[in-house]
């Protein structure tokens, strides 16, 4: 469950937005075409070549083989390697091009579904986003500690404008995606952290953005830990926007893909 823990009151809302925005609902998590880019890898060339080998190291007929099954394998494999670090029998039927076609097609589906592909997406987490601002305004708590999920993490670093590749992963473009900084199974692993941490400076107080305990600079901000007016600043933007009910009320349709990609 995604809480909000603080003085011991839970507040599902603040951490599950994108349950509450209708824009998001109804755009995409609803919406069979959101994930278009997805389907089509999914039947597409290089996943066919991966469900041929792995009905040749069955002994399978291919038609028995279908995606959706090749893709549970992967994740047996690689839950058992990264939950109880044995290496599966299941990782047998697979390679390590077999494993990137098949990290790239998951990618995709958190890509479109959560992320960048479509901007509403990210803008769903506006009240998480002021919500963070508002705390280190005050910067009266030793900290402040929020729990919760993927869903609720990738929406968040998404909107401060993490991991924004220059070129979108589609269904056509795989061999020029090897590069891609968006890597889900590195950005949000088990146990996925975001910590902002606040420093009281000579200049004034200084900001320091660590993704799962390693250091990542700000876009557009040289500094590792630049002066906090500074990355108030370069979000203003969304700190005097943002809002949720504009947002998540608006008309769903017109939440289409991001073309600012």
């Amino acid at each position: 469950m995604d809480t909000f823990l603080h003085s011991g009151n839970v507040d599902d809302e603040l951490m599950r937005f994108f349950e509450r925005c209708r824009a998001y609902v109804e755009g995409v998590e609803n919406n069979r075409t959101a994930l278009a880019e997805v389907e089509k890898f999914k039947h597409g060339v290089e996943m066919e070549a991966v469900r041929r080998r792995m009905a040749e190291k069955l002994g399978l007929s291919l038609h028995l083989l279908t995606p959706d099954l090749v893709e549970a394998a992967f994740f047996i494999c690689s839950y058992e390697l990264s939950i109880k670090s044995i290496h599966s029998p299941w990782c047998f039927l697979f390679d390590e091009s077999d494993a990137k076609v098949l990290e790239y097609k998951s990618d995709l589906k958190q890509f479109w579904k959560r992320s960048h592909g479509h901007t509403i997406s990210s803008l769903s987490s506006c009240p998480l986003f002021h919500h963070i601002f508002r705390t280190l305004d005050k910067a009266g708590q030793p900290a402040s500690i929020l729990v919760g999920h993927a869903e609720t993490l990738l929406p968040l670093l998404s909107l401060l404008g993490l991991y924004k590749d220059q070129t979108p992963p589609t269904a056509s473009n795989y061999q020029s995606q090897h590069g891609r900084s968006f890597r889900t199974s590195r950005i949000v692993p088990y146990a996925a952290n975001l910590l902002l941490v606040l420093y009281d400076c000579q200049r004034g107080p200084r900001l320091q953005l660590l993704i799962n305990e390693t250091p990542l600079r700000f876009p557009d901000l040289q500094e590792d830990a630049p002066l906090y007016r500074d990355v108030r600043a370069a979000y203003r933007h969304l700190l005097d926007g943002c809002d949720f009910q504009r947002e998540c009320e608006g008309r769903p349709e017109g939440r289409g893909p991001n073309t600012e990609l």
